[in-house]
């Protein structure tokens, strides 16, 4: 998916549920910033108490949530180029 320009990526998420998307979002800048939740935060424009919030609600619902400094930011992980 690397080069794909922002409206191409955003005509694929029609039809999801926010709150999906909203997930993987932070899930897969977690996994970018090797599970730092303040840098995280910051990329995506939120508090560090929103993402705190965040975090615990998906482990309350049975997702998994990486630790801190538990993923490396090299390990399987798809950068997008957003044009």
């Amino acid at each position: 998916m690397t080069g794909l320009r922002v409206s191409e990526i955003t005509e694929q998420l029609v039809g999801l549920p926010v709150a999906d998307v909203e997930r993987h979002l932070i899930l897969a800048t977690l996994r970018q910033t090797d599970g730092n939740r303040t840098r995280a935060a910051g990329i995506l424009g939120i508090s560090v108490r929103t993402m705190r919030n965040k975090l615990g609600a998906y482990a309350r619902d049975g997702i998994d949530v990486p630790r801190p400094g538990a993923m490396p930011a090299d390990s399987g992980s798809v950068q997008m180029r957003l044009l």
